[in-house]
């Protein structure tokens, strides 16, 4: 995969910007709000959190998600291990990823104390695996089944393979029942994949300068 790191520029200083994507990858405003918003209230989280929750995602980046899901769910105090399991074409450079993590205060120091990209790290209270490659090919092949999605790929304008209708077909057939998806895009080709998929789908407001996002659960 030495080939398929992620290529990165910096905005402002602190925010990396996919040069491959043209997009960055969290909210220039603040991302843990971004990610509080969309993918944890999203999933309506961590009101469900209970030990074993699995969160999938596809676009794993900085590992800002499963950090802030990390925060909510030990503060919770449900107990137990979260698993997240996240799909990544390109895995950041360790020294990036720190970069960009350091740009935030108050998260778990989890992924800042490792010295090779984390495709899987065990702690006392999380599994955590990063499968690496394209998504439309080793989704298929995963046997797992998640509780909650967080879909953050980049822009579906700029990365539309991440949102195509097959790729959220597998996204519904790797769903446990009564499982949730959300997403920082209200796209109509997106809504409308997931439900074709079989989820249930509706728009509602989205975080700063987005007006809306996507919530979903599977019928």
């Amino acid at each position: 995969m030495q080939d398929q790191t992620a290529q990165i520029e910096w905005r402002d200083g602190r925010v990396p910007v996919s040069t491959r994507f043209d997009d960055p990858y969290f909210s220039i405003e603040n991302g843990m709000d971004e990610t509080r918003h969309v993918f944890l209230a999203g999933n309506d989280l961590p009101e469900r959190f209970a030990d074993g929750f699995h969160v999938a995602e596809l676009g794993f980046g900085t590992g800002l998600n499963f950090l802030v899901a990390l925060q909510a769910f030990r503060a919770c105090g449900c107990g137990g291990k979260l698993r997240f399991t996240s799909f990544e074409a390109y895995p950041m450079a360790v020294a990036d990823l720190h970069a960009a993590l350091g740009a935030f205060e108050g998260l778990p120091s989890d992924l800042m104390e490792v010295d090779m990209f984390p495709a899987k790290l065990d702690g006392p209270d999380f599994e955590l695996r990063v499968i690496l490659g394209d998504a439309r090919k080793t989704l298929p092949d995963w046997d797992g089944r998640a509780d909650a999605w967080f879909l953050d790929g980049f822009s579906p304008a700029k990365n539309p393979e991440l949102w195509s209708p097959e790729l959220m077909a597998q996204v519904a057939g790797h769903t446990a029942a009564g499982g949730t998806a959300a997403t920082y895009t209200a796209a109509g080709f997106v809504r409308r994949g997931l439900q074709e998929a079989g989820f249930e789908v509706r728009r509602v407001q989205g975080y700063g300068r987005k007006r809306h996002m996507t919530q979903a659960v599977l019928k």
